[in-house]
């Protein structure tokens, strides 16, 4: 055996090499080297397998699948089929050249095959060095005839772009190419002005070719040409970009579902870009053609300027009224600042002093921007030659006319002028020399370049233009004026690039090429363009020209803007209360507003209208005020909008961002147009209409918080109305976010000297991330030259703290002004926080109370001296809140004269949730009797008559009975009750000590009693902690209404289900959760199918205690962050139990000890398994075993949901469409395999009498649940799933119709009854021997549910106040009573000792009475253990069955949720445990179910598992890729199935948890860490995970991992889970199969992860795997002192 075992190597891990092989089966393997002497090591070399085996002849040195060749570009010819022509001169003859350049980056060209024709000559554009090495994430397919092409997406498969849709034209003047697109939501295009974001596909056409125009609202062609676009497919997110690189005239027409484009020239130059988000869409189009330039920091600074100030003297009055006012940043001048409009030159009568004004600007921290356009007069100057247009002669750098020589005259600002030709290298030259000449005589900072379209108020030249081809096509797109040369120049001007008839959209572009080159060499200044084109981004920022005074053009501003950062032109504004006409006061007010969070943020007006500037609307004016409100909020946030252009410039992101491009799961954000955010987290909403203070906005489905109030709202994923008076507009922060800030300033100048601040906002989890880009500010090659900060700021609750995490990535930057962070303020918290300790590292400190304010709207702000470029950590810890107001008035409706009616005090309230009406301090019972002995205390108790009855329709209890009783020394029960009136106990048998513990030194805690009002506190005697304190007002104990609050010792809650929880630690807000057994799936504060009334606190100490109230009817639990807890149940009585720890592991031994331990389930059951609702035929089943086995991947158990039977009824089976089932599972099991058949309890009725023996039988032995004899013999009658006889289902009708006519009437089993117990054994064991075998039982439903309310005819008899109780807990569809999908209330059933009660008090323990008897029926039948599962559990129910978290949601945030609810149910002692994998509800999407699928692989319980009418999700159905991975995560978990086995048997001996919280230890067990946190966003490859304080190894590698107790960056490839695993441990594996039969035959191996001391332990628990009561083996195992100190 020892030669079996992996050997103890350091710093390697042999199981690597398994898991790189187990796809080679021996037959396929090849050899890598065919020569003598291989080794190991040569091999390896090679980048080859190695793997040794016995048999001969294979080889043991073998190729991987890494190995060969990949297709990276195809070429085919095309010839013309004959067809008349559209416009002449086909081309006859083309070639089809398709590259695959990335493996998201497909290229395919369409040109003449015989003759070059025009191709963009991109500056950035070009072929990847070497081809894509990873998988592609497209793939194409070529049409033949006539010739079309396909573009896939390859996971999941859908088809892109589809070109068979209509013919391929390519003429020498007339090319077109339609597509098919997957969807409607079609964004970009351009430029032009749309009215909404999303793309109208009702056949509209849009021209695109540059134009000096103004974007008034129509369809005509403006100033930039972008014929790009992006496509998102679905709420997947999946999307995809089409750029045609083609710089032509052309149009495109978009109709439903299709584009057409139809150009003029050049050729077919497509990229089609494939992403798993929009925003990795803008990452792949800007890698293709430049990403954005990092603007200088000035330049995001507000922005004032004007065409004519008419004079030095009157722009100087404009600047010095607006510094009076705090404004602004930049000053511009327009082309009246020059003489007659002569480029390079300025009017040396009115703007004399010109050339001292950048200085005079730069005295106030302000900076000065001149404009300049392309055309250059023909004329002299005032006083002498014009010397630039002389130099140009000279250089011969015009356009010129068709002969290539003289240069085309035309007419622009200055008159008569000529154009330079930017695409020759002698102009660029010459342009260069002319600027750097003006900036020493006239100095500006930066430069704006206009009417670079070209434009030309003459119609081509002063000549005309000849009549021919190019000036006159034969088709002409939808331009403006239909003619090619309208205000531009003639097309058969000359270029050095070639005819201005293709490169006229080129012009703006190649003019931004020649301009950056001088921009002012070392500093970072800037250009920015009215003509643009891809690209230009990569130099230049935009503005969205000409625009005018009105309300139409303020909403078209945000398409616009949207659309820019799609073309990656980031810094984009429009001209701020518009260019053309006078600006009204509201109009220029709501302008400023919005526009203060433009990227480029510009007040700017024309000619001969009013001033618009904000000082003009006077100095006190509401305009200003608000205007300075906002931009004040602006400087605020430069921090954030100078790192999200860093982000830009780096990764490609967008800076202002669609709200669909971080929501797009939520198909109302697709269409959002009027509301934009700042990166991820600032959400924008402005007032666009006149006379209107209140806007409908969109709140997405995130926490959000108002960012003026720094309060959270309630509202997410809705629409809602916002009051914006006239001085507000929307702004709200998402939650999740880190913002840097930093105080402001009148300009950017000064507001960098000031201190910086941090803004964070919580999420639903407590936690936010963010990022800081720092440097000067205005040099060039700051990245290059690693000249800058970058820090990773990152806030996440952890334990009993926040801890705030600074990390500085990279320190290459001092900054001059000793730059420090002076606030943090933290918007989401529950509480002041009690201690705050600030540390760099080697030095913490407490900050004093005065550094720290709270306030009620839950912020904290605290005074820092944090200094800039250095790594912090900033822990701090809640203050308990000192109110006690536990609400006297729980219900709707309550007012100040319900309140005090009640005796209770009415006190309004700002706090959110705080109750209003709340219980004076004395109400409750008072105590009368308190009697002590060795085990316990009896305390009497009689009610406070000085308050008066709660409720009229719930008698209130006036005397009552207290035991308290000490059962050991660890754990102690108290019991509050009726003792004159026998009322309903839980029959649920506990495992309690024998005796109680009456030594009073072996216990750990003591009890006291308060008085007035009655309350226990029980202490924990080492700490002297309160851990239980109910000495507060408000017991209440009547008929149907019992109440009980507790303050609790902190805020560390966790437990309470069965409920979905967006975190494991609950938020004690005011939080209130419903807990009552229901057929509902999770949902937020739904109440679901189980109830589990557990919690485990934490203490300051951290120690650790669990509390359990044995009450099974309906309630609900409300927490307070006091901190403190209420509990309202409608019936029972008040029965704790606390267990007291201290450790967190060790409540969950002493709680399952105490309601018994998990069940051991078979070892099979621990391999992957995989079911569907709607499985068609056994034919459908065997196709996937077949291919699951094809595929190797693991897999052990195939379910049957209820299509396996025969019209939905339990122990039957459909002989039409599963005849060959049994036969099958013969078959599979044969092969080792395993099957498991759902039941659910309810049982069809009407079928023909003897036709259906479980029913027949049932029904004979009166094993049915019925009404009270008093009121009916009758069985209480329901509808499920089983359908009448002889009917046909049409699935077209309404629910509730198919329920009513289709669906049969069904009984329900009691199985408190021994009788019932022994008629189900019976049906399970008749139909394991006559109809099918099988191996485990799954039973769901058993809440029970049913498909009508109460009962058949919705008719509940007996007492109404059963169904709708005096007090109705917050439950789903409270509205409609108790018996909502579910009996009637007053159903009678029958427990084991004969005593009747209600099903009003038993209802959840339902499920919990129906696990026993199938887990004893499953035993008797097989004879073997095998496992069950249920879907309704109750405290105990683990003792026999595992748990599913239910019919979940193919969604992101339900792999969060699933680990939560996993750790839920491990301290609920139901450790086999896990959640249907990829989801059960909606179609899953490729890498969420890929990511779900690796999570997955580390359930205990692990199944894959959706519902009819949804695609499949099993791991066979995506492809070889999505295949491959799940099963190298499936090997693993196979590989490590001992240890999972081990964990389950400790689990079942001794109570330990197997999913483990971090809090307890680590988070799988102590010994095998599964970081996660990858699992919840899309698109992810780093994340940052939480390293315990311990040696921990990276599973893959075996390597020692730096870091311990802190956060670290996590590399996390799509093919790629985290693991690590704990130093100091063993866990024993072996090899693994295709399934646990097989496994189980391989010898087994240990890991030996070693700690700081070079030790480490383990156990092995190992038996048969399925044997009832057999011997097993169990080993420890334990290695001392090792040298090596690795793994």
């Amino acid at each position: 055996m020892e030669k079996n075992l992996i050997p103890l190597l350091p710093n390697f891990y042999i199981m690597l090499l398994l898991n790189s092989i187990h796809g080679i089966p021996y037959g396929e393997r090849v050899d890598c080297f065919p020569h003598p002497d291989a080794s190991e090591q040569k091999c390896l070399e090679r980048a080859c397998c190695w793997s040794p085996v016995d048999e001969a002849n294979v080889p043991w040195c073998f190729f991987s699948k890494n190995h060969g060749y990949s297709v990276v570009n195809i070429e085919a010819r095309l010839t013309r089929m004959d067809a008349p022509s559209l416009f002449g001169a086909d081309i006859k003859e083309l070639i089809f050249y398709a590259e695959m350049q990335t493996e998201n980056r497909l290229r395919f060209k369409i040109t003449d095959a015989n003759q070059a024709r025009f191709e963009v000559p991109h500056e950035h554009v070009q072929a990847p060095s070497s081809p894509p090495t990873g998988p592609l994430k497209y793939r194409l397919e070529l049409i033949q005839k006539p010739f079309g092409l396909k573009v896939w997406r390859t996971s999941p498969e859908k088809l892109l772009f589809d070109t068979t849709i209509g013919p391929l034209v390519f003429a020498d003047q007339y090319l077109q190419l339609s597509a098919k697109l997957p969807s409607h939501n079609i964004y970009g295009l351009g430029e032009h002005v749309h009215q909404t974001f999303r793309h109208d596909t009702n056949w509209r056409t849009w021209p695109i070719f540059t134009r000096d125009s103004f974007p008034n609202g129509g369809t005509h062609n403006l100033y930039g040409h972008y014929p790009y676009f992006t496509c998102l497919e679905n709420e997947s997110g999946q999307s995809f970009g089409v750029f045609l690189m083609n710089s032509n005239a052309m149009e495109v027409t978009i109709q439903p579902a299709a584009i057409t484009y139809r150009t003029i020239g050049g050729v077919l130059d497509f990229y089609i870009l494939v992403g798993d988000t929009p925003e990795a869409v803008v990452d792949e189009f800007t890698q293709l053609i430049g990403r954005p330039f990092i603007p200088p920091y000035w330049s995001l600074g507000f922005q004032l300027s004007r065409w004519d100030y008419g004079s030095l003297d009157e722009l100087k009055k404009v600047v010095e009224r607006n510094r009076q006012i705090g404004l602004p940043d930049v000053q511009y001048t327009d082309i009246d600042y020059m003489e007659d409009k002569k480029i390079f030159t300025y009017d040396m009568e009115k703007f004399k002093e010109l050339p001292q004004f950048a200085d005079y600007m730069h005295e106030n921290g302000q900076k000065y921007i001149v404009i300049l356009d392309p055309a250059v007069s023909t004329g002299k100057r005032l006083n002498g030659p014009y010397e630039a247009l002389d130099r140009g002669h000279a250089a011969k750098v015009w356009v010129t006319e068709p002969d290539g020589n003289t240069p085309l005259i035309g007419e622009v600002w200055p008159g008569e002028t000529v154009f330079p030709d930017y695409t020759n290298q002698a102009c660029v030259d010459w342009w260069v020399d002319e600027i750097s000449r003006f900036h020493k005589e006239v100095k500006h900072d930066a430069l704006w370049i206009d009417m670079n379209e070209v434009a030309n108020f003459v119609q081509g030249s002063s000549k005309g233009c000849a009549e021919n081809k190019l000036n006159y096509p034969p088709f002409t797109p939808r331009i403006l004026d239909n003619l090619m040369y309208s205000k531009t120049l003639c097309m058969d001007a000359k270029h050095k690039w070639g005819n201005h008839y293709d490169v006229h959209s080129l012009y703006g572009y190649s003019m931004v090429l020649a301009t950056e080159k001088e921009v002012f060499k070392t500093n970072r200044s800037m250009v920015f363009t009215r003509s643009s084109f891809p690209g230009v981004g990569k130099y230049a920022g935009h503005w969205l020209g000409d625009n005018a005074a009105n309300w139409n053009d303020i909403k078209w501003a945000i398409p616009g803007m949207l659309e820019f950062n799609l073309f990656g032109v980031p810094y984009i504004g429009a001209d701020i209360c518009g260019f053309f006409d006078d600006s009204p006061e509201e109009l220029c007010r709501r302008w400023m507003q919005v526009g203060a969070f433009y990227p480029f943020s510009r007040n700017h007006n024309a000619q001969g209208y009013k001033d618009q500037d904000p000082a003009a609307y006077g100095a006190d004016s509401l305009l200003v005020k608000t205007s300075k409100h906002y931009l004040n909020i602006r400087y605020t946030l430069l921090p954030y909008l100078y790192t999200l252009f860093y982000k830009a410039h780096v990764n490609g992101e967008t800076v202002l961002r669609p709200m669909m491009h971080e929501f797009y799961s939520d198909s109302e954000t697709w269409g959002v147009h009027n509301q934009f955010l700042w990166g991820a987290h600032l959400l924008i909403t402005p007032v666009l209409d006149p006379g209107v203070e209140n806007v409908e906005a969109y709140i997405p489905d995130a926490i959000w918080y108002d960012f003026e109030k720094e309060e959270q709202i309630t509202d997410r994923k809705e629409k809602v109305n916002l009051n914006l008076p006239a001085d507000k507009l929307g702004l709200h922060l998402r939650g999740g976010a880190i913002l840097p800030a930093q105080r402001p300033d009148i300009t950017t100048t000064y507001s960098r000297r000031h201190p910086m601040r941090l803004i964070i906002a919580l999420d639903d989890n407590n936690a936010a991330s963010g990022e800081l880009f720092w440097d000067d500010g205005e040099s060039r090659g700051i990245l290059e030259e690693l000249q800058y900060i970058s820090y990773i700021i990152s806030d996440l609750f952890l334990l009993d703290q926040d801890v705030l995490t600074m990390h500085v990535t990279h320190n290459g930057y001092t900054d001059p002004n000793n730059l420090k962070f002076e606030n943090i303020t933290v918007m989401g918290v529950t509480g002041a926080p009690v201690s705050v300790l600030v540390s760099d590292g080697t030095t913490t400190n407490a900050l004093t109370e005065s550094q720290v304010n709270y306030d009620s709207t839950r912020k904290v702000k605290e005074n820092l001296e944090l200094e800039l470029g250095k790594n912090y950590t900033v822990n701090w810890q809640d203050k308990y809140r000192n109110s006690r107001h536990f609400d006297c008035y729980p219900e709707a409706g309550s007012d100040q004269a319900k309140c005090e009616a009640r005796g209770c005090i009415w006190e309004p309230s700002n706090v959110p949730n705080e109750p209003w009406c709340y219980y004076p301090d004395t109400h409750g019972y008072i105590t009368s009797n308190v009697v002590e002995t060795a085990s316990g205390i009896t305390v009497d108790l009689e009610r406070n008559t000085a308050f008066p009855s709660q409720r009229s329709q719930s008698r209130d209890i006036s005397k009552l009975r207290v035991e308290i009783t000490y059962l050991s020394g660890k754990s102690l029960r108290w019991k509050i009750f009726d003792p004159s009136n026998a009322r309903y106990e839980v029959p649920l048998p506990l495992d309690l000590p024998a005796m109680p513990e009456t030594e009073e030194n072996n216990r750990l805690y003591r009890v006291q009693i308060n008085n007035k009002p009655f309350g226990i506190q029980v202490i924990r005697k080492d700490t002297e902690e309160i851990i239980w304190d109910s000495a507060v007002p408000g017991l209440t104990f009547s008929d149907q209404l019992l109440e009980i609050s507790t303050l609790l010792p902190s805020n560390y809650v966790y437990g309470f289900g069965e409920t979905e929880h967006p975190i494991y630690k609950h938020d004690l807000n005011y939080h209130k959760y419903g807990l009552f057994t229901k057929d509902q799936p999770p949902g937020h504060k739904l109440n679901s199918y189980g109830v589990h009334p557990f919690y485990m606190g934490l203490e300051k100490s951290k120690y650790a205690h669990g509390v359990l109230l044995l009450n099974s009817n309906a309630m609900d639990v409300t927490f307070l962050p006091t901190p403190a807890l209420t509990y309202r149940t409608v019936g029972g009585i008040l029965d704790f139990y606390m267990v007291m720890g201290p450790t967190p592991e060790a409540v969950v031994q002493q709680y399952t000890e105490m309601i018994g331990r998990p069940v051991l389930p078979a070892y099979w059951s621990l391999g992957f398994q995989l079911c569907r609702y709607g499985y068609s035929n056994d034919a459908e089943i065997a196709d996937l075993y077949r291919d699951m086995k094809a595929a190797k991947i693991p897999y052990d158990v195939q379910y049957a949901d209820i299509d396996y039977m025969e019209r939905q009824m339990d122990f039957t089976l459909d002989k039409v469409n599963f005849k060959g089932l049994p036969a099958l599972v013969d078959n599979m099991r044969a092969e080792g395999m395993r099957f498991i058949f759902i039941l659910d309890p309810a049982i069809a009725a009407n079928e023909t009498k003897g036709s259906y023996p479980a029913f027949d039988t049932g029904f004979e032995t009166d094993i049915f649940i019925k009404w009270p004899p008093e009121l009916s013999n009758d069985i209480v009658w329901g509808k499920v799933w089983p359908d009448y006889p002889n009917i046909t289902v049409d699935n077209s009708l309404d629910w509730d119709t198919q329920v009513e006519l289709f669906r049969a009437f069904v009984a329900f089993p009691d199985f408190f009854k021994s009788s019932t117990a022994e008629w189900w054994a019976q049906q399970i064991k008749d139909f394991y021997n006559n109809v099918m075998k099988f191996d485990g039982l799954w039973i769901d439903m058993n809440e029970p549910a049913s498909f009508v309310h109460g009962t058949v005819g919705e008719k509940c008899l007996g007492d109404p106040a059963l169904e709708n109780p005096p007090y109705m807990p917050p439950l789903e569809s409270m509205h409609r009573g108790l018996n909502h999908k579910t009996l009637c209330m007053n159903s009678e059933q029958i427990l084991a000792d004969g005593t009747r009660v209600k099903h009003y008090d038993v209802h959840n323990l339902y499920g919990w009475s129906h696990t026993k008897p199938t887990y004893d029926a499953l035993l008797s039948a097989t004879e073997k253990r095998g496992v069950v599962v249920t879907r309704s559990t109750y405290p105990s129910s683990g003792r026999w069955a595992g748990h599913w978290l239910g019919d979940n949601y193919s969604a992101w945030d339900q792999l969060l949720k699933s680990i939560i609810g996993m750790m839920e149910f491990s301290i609920f002692g139901i450790p086999y445990t896990g959640a249907d994998i990829c989801g059960f509800f909606n179609p899953a999407q490729y890498e969420m179910c890929l990511r779900w699928m690796q999570l997955g692989a580390f359930y205990p319980f692990s199944r894959n598992h959706n519902t009819i009418n949804m695609p499949r999700q099993d791991p066979v159905a995506w492809g070889p890729e999505f295949a491959a991975i799940s099963r190298d995560v499936l090997n693993i978990r196979y590989t490590l199935l001992p240890y999972l086995n081990t964990l389950m048997y400790e689990a079942h001996a001794h109570g330990n948890t197997v999913v483990r919280p971090l809090l307890h230890e680590c988070f799988y067990d102590c010994c095998l860490l599964i970081c996660h946190l990858f699992c919840f966003v899309k698109g992810v490859s780093v994340v940052r995970g939480y390293v315990p304080n311990a040696r921990w190894y990276d599973y893959h590698t075996g390597e020692v991992v730096g870091v311990r107790g802190q956060f670290m960056n996590m590399d996390t490839p799509l093919s790629k889970i985290n693991l690590h695993v704990r130093g100091g441990h063993i866990l024993p594996w072996q090899k693994p199969e295709n399934n646990t039969h097989y496994s189980r035959l391989n010898p087994l191996g240990l890991l030996v992860a070693l700690d700081d001391g070079g030790s480490a332990h383990g156990s092995l628990f190992w038996d048969d795997g399925e044997g009832i009561g057999k011997l097993c083996m169990f080993v420890s195992v334990c290695v001392q002192e090792w040298e090596s100190r690795g793994m």
